[in-house]
């Protein structure tokens, strides 16, 4: 180990700019997401216009529509809506959990001491805005607290979205934050859907289920790429899943979970990951992105407003203020405060081209907490109920207004991030390693 100075400072930084290969692998990940963001947007205007024009009801008869059947006794005859949320989204799960391997394998959560930070961050982002919602809804009775989770999701799709509509030059490090940060929500998300959200356990399905899951995991740790066979051996995976009552997204998970990651491959000096979970990762994300997520988004965001006064009727509900004020401030204060506090407990600065106000920006990006607090909803409160239309109001509102807070925050420091991207550019175009990240190899 190095006991240059220079590289003491660079690993005690919070937020410091990591290696050339996890920045070059954050920013693809974050070019595809702001495309599938913006098809997330489009649809989920889509549905609110449905919802709220003279055709409203053909939009709730499309998403209350049910198709499938029973296919030996199993319980696949759903809605349209119930098939977005738990057949798409399984997909949007899988991505997830092939993103959490890859990061414990061979991005920055490998290294417990730049994952402490995210890490942290993201239960602070948890524990506040749920405290917050419990706090609202105290007096709410009739089973309101079960909302509690709602909103302590960050939507990754939606946030890179609105930073691509303000084109703000946000740096590497926070580029990194935004997207580690997401990824260890996500899954906190999962494990609270899958505690406390599955009421009752069929056993024999649960178990049945381990067995495609096993033979995936043998096919693709045998590094097997035919989809003919790990396609139908996720499907009976997924079906076995939802049908023991566990949330059947929890199956897209243990199957990203199951695919290999191998930090074989070097790039400009630096060892990066390669192997299956990035082949998968490149042939799902779009899937994902493009028409899973959107499509629920599609049927999950459509509700009936009732004109102005209705939405300020509806802002007015306990659940809805809620999830607002657990969007807009918890988010941002859970955040900023634990990463103040690991700062403290570290004695670690902030890197010296960073300052607390683009942490905090960060933050309120983070409140965007669209599809996961959608689902979350509607496991909460059951799809189409009166309380599920109050969700929506509230995760939109409160997205929207999150994302408009940190539009106008992130804004002001677009000038100085302008300056901070053009000297990483100029780094980057270095032959070989730059010279912080050879430091930080050493």
């Amino acid at each position: 180990m190095t006991s240059d100075p220079g590289a003491r400072r660079i690993r005690s930084a919070l937020l410091a700019r990591g290696s050339w290969a996890e920045t070059s692998r954050v920013t693809e990940i974050l070019r595809k997401e702001t495309v599938g963001g913006v098809i997330l947007l489009v649809a989920a205007a889509a549905a609110l216009i449905w919802a709220n024009s003279p055709w409203a009801e053909t939009y709730f008869a499309l998403r209350d529509l049910e198709i499938g059947g029973e296919p030996f006794g199993l319980h696949l005859n759903l809605t349209i809506g119930t098939w977005a949320a738990d057949g798409l989204l399984a997909i949007f799960f899988l991505v997830v959990g092939l993103e959490l391997k890859r990061e414990f394998v061979a991005g920055d959560l490998r290294d417990p001491s730049r994952a402490a930070l995210p890490i942290a961050a993201a239960v602070g982002g948890m524990v506040v805005p749920a405290a917050i919602f419990v706090l609202v809804n105290l007096n709410t009775g009739d089973g309101a607290l079960r909302g509690w989770a709602i909103p302590t999701a960050t939507d990754i799709a939606f946030a890179v979205a609105v930073l691509a509509v303000i084109s703000t030059h946000l740096p590497s490090s926070l580029r990194t934050f935004l997207l580690t940060l997401a990824v260890v929500d996500d899954l906190l998300a999962i494990t609270v859907i899958a505690v406390f959200y599955t009421e009752h356990i069929n056993g024999v399905a649960l178990a049945l289920a381990l067995v495609p899951l096993a033979l995936f995991t043998l096919c693709v740790q045998r590094g097997v790429q035919a989809w003919w066979l790990l396609v139908p051996l996720a499907v009976a995976t997924w079906v076995l899943v939802h049908e023991s009552g566990v949330h059947a997204t929890v199956a897209g998970v243990l199957l990203g979970f199951a695919v290999p990651v191998r930090r074989s491959a070097t790039r400009r000096g630096v060892e990066v990951d390669s192997g299956m979970a990035e082949h998968f990762e490149h042939r799902v994300r779009p899937i994902s992105a493009g028409m899973a997520i959107p499509v629920f988004a599609f049927f999950a965001a459509g509700v009936s407003l009732g004109g102005l006064s209705g939405l300020a009727e509806a802002l007015r509900d306990p659940i809805a203020l809620g999830i607002v004020l657990g969007l807009v401030v918890g988010k941002p204060v859970g955040i900023l405060l634990t990463t103040r506090v690991v700062s403290a407990v570290t004695r670690a600065s902030l890197d010296s081209s960073l300052r607390w106000v683009d942490v905090l920006g960060m933050s309120m990006l983070a409140g965007i907490g669209f599809t996961v607090s959608l689902l979350i909803g509607d496991l909460a409160y059951g799809l189409g109920s009166n309380r599920d239309e109050l969700v929506k109001v509230g995760v939109l509102c409160g997205s929207l207004l999150a994302a408009l807070l940190a539009s106008v925050l992130l804004l002001t420091r677009n000038r100085a991030y302008r300056r901070i991207h053009l000297l990483e550019t100029a780094d980057d175009d270095h032959d070989g390693v730059p010279d912080i990240y050879q430091t930080r190899q050493d």
